[in-house]
């Protein structure tokens, strides 16, 4: 159970720029988005694994938990997630990718979202790359609900993946704060595996 059900709860009691931060990247002419709403120290990996797969060229959005501890409190699920300048950015996109971190040590992305295209074709360049890929038999994470932040584009249909523990471990020395600024080799590769399936897609 979340903490806070919207943004406005959330920024009622947690000071933005102590407790949470806010980055949007919006790069002209790119055509997809990267989407990282439980960022920092929420879901270990996940802004970083996002700001890899965008690269120089492609958008990216991070909502970061930068509390000292405790940052699971901030929190607010898919469905929920209305901070304002998500809400504004994705409306500029037809191809939104979120970035999520799943809680088991498993070594799996699981790929959901309502853009079946896109999702075909990432998961036939991560597979190609050596990974494995599943549909989450939690419905909450298959990320298939139009008030997912990352259905809101204006196409309605984006692609939520989430990475397992166990695999987001392989991107880095350790998933604390000072082991995600030590990313490994394997960071790049899945970075690239994402985005050999955006260019196979037409997305980028």
């Amino acid at each position: 159970m979340d903490t806070y059900q919207n943004y406005g709860e959330l920024a009622a009691k947690e000071q933005e720029g102590s407790d949470f931060s806010v980055k949007v990247v919006d790069r002209d002419n790119a055509k997809t988005l990267l989407l990282a709403p439980h960022g920092g120290a929420i879901e270990p990996g996940t802004s970083e694994i996002a700001r890899a797969i965008a690269g120089d060229d492609l958008s990216y959005y991070l909502f970061e938990g930068i509390k000292s501890s405790n940052n699971r409190i901030l929190h607010i699920t898919s469905t929920n997630f209305d901070e304002p300048r998500a809400l504004e950015i994705v409306e500029e996109f037809q191809n939104i990718v979120a970035v999520h971190g799943e809680g088991s040590e498993d070594e799996i992305v699981y790929l959901g979202g309502r853009d079946n295209g896109l999702l075909n074709h990432l998961k036939a360049a991560l597979v190609e790359a050596g990974y494995i890929t599943k549909t989450h038999t939690n419905p909450s994470l298959q990320g298939i609900s139009p008030d997912n932040i990352c259905n809101r584009g204006y196409s309605s249909a984006g692609v939520q993946l989430e990475v397992a523990k166990g695999l987001r471990r392989r991107f880095f020395s350790a998933l604390n704060s000072a082991g995600r600024k030590d990313p490994t080799a394997e960071l790049n590769l899945f970075a690239s595996a994402i985005r050999n399936g955006l260019q196979i897609a037409n997305a980028l």
